[in-house]
């Protein structure tokens, strides 16, 4: 199989001791290429060894934005840091990851609603796709992202890890979103996940790890890492009644023309 991971955090201390055994597990595995997607935050700022990775690893691509727990702490100063980093490389290839959390409520509200159209609003100047996470903010992502998006220049965007409905898929794929379900879309109280990834054309899907975090079955209680996305694309197809094979080259296929690069 030749596998994508859509969105991994492989940057961080989790992976500082083997993280070149990690990525050659992936790559043993089928995983083709991982978009390793950096956040910055006062504890940990991802933003330069997104880059880093990105330009020694030719199977991993980058992306950059402010998280929604730290919208209180976008300025006008980091928006210049990202558009800057963003744009040294050619292996840097989205702006996010961007959005609500309504969740954990790390920033107020009203400011991750602005910090959110700001993002969107500088990606679409550069011509970027951007990341949206929402957790608990439904109503509210669709709202900003139908007004935002369907304005000219917007390059696309990926519903990362997506946590929604089945309605809120369909909504979002005509503005020219795709949809990517992490390991979650495995665990056994995950219908409502389930019954989105039913309605997503395969044309519109993507799988991830979102690692270290939401490790799929029957990996649970590990720490998730690039190679399991194998078990998330796995899932899938026998849900969709398909062979993993087909799922691993569509999911691929898919990123591949999301992004206009050739793996």
């Amino acid at each position: 199989m030749r596998l994508v991971d859509s969105h991994c955090h492989i940057d961080g201390p989790k992976f500082e001791e083997d993280l070149d055994q990690v990525i050659e597990r992936a790559k043993n595995a089928g995983v083709v290429a991982m978009l390793n997607v950096g956040t910055g935050s006062p504890e940990h700022d991802s933003f330069e060894r997104t880059l880093e990775l990105a330009e020694k690893y030719d199977c991993i691509f980058g992306s950059a934005g402010i998280h929604p727990h730290d919208a209180s702490e976008y300025t006008e100063g980091v928006e210049e840091r990202l558009r800057k980093l963003i744009t040294s490389s050619d292996k840097m290839i989205a702006w996010g990851e961007i959005g609500l959390d309504f969740y954990y409520d790390h920033s107020p509200r009203n400011v991750q609603k602005r910090v959110f159209r700001k993002q969107i609003r500088a990606a679409r100047e550069l011509g970027l796709p951007i990341i949206i996470h929402s957790r608990e903010a439904n109503d509210e992502t669709v709202e900003i992202l139908s007004e935002e998006c369907s304005i000219e220049g917007f390059a696309g965007g990926i519903m990362h890890c997506f946590g929604g409905t089945a309605e809120m898929a369909e909504s979002l794929i005509p503005l020219g979103f795709m949809i990517s379900f992490a390991g979650n879309v495995t665990f056994k109280n995950a219908e409502v996940l389930r019954s989105a990834a039913a309605v997503v054309p395969r044309d519109k899907l993507l799988i991830e790890t979102d690692c270290p975090y939401l490790t799929p079955v029957p990996h649970r209680g590990k720490r998730n890492e690039p190679v399991y996305v194998a078990d998330t694309a796995r899932f899938l197809a026998e849900f969709y009644g398909e062979k993993p094979e087909a799922i691993a080259a569509q999911t691929t296929k898919n990123f591949e023309q999301f992004f206009g690069i050739e793996i």
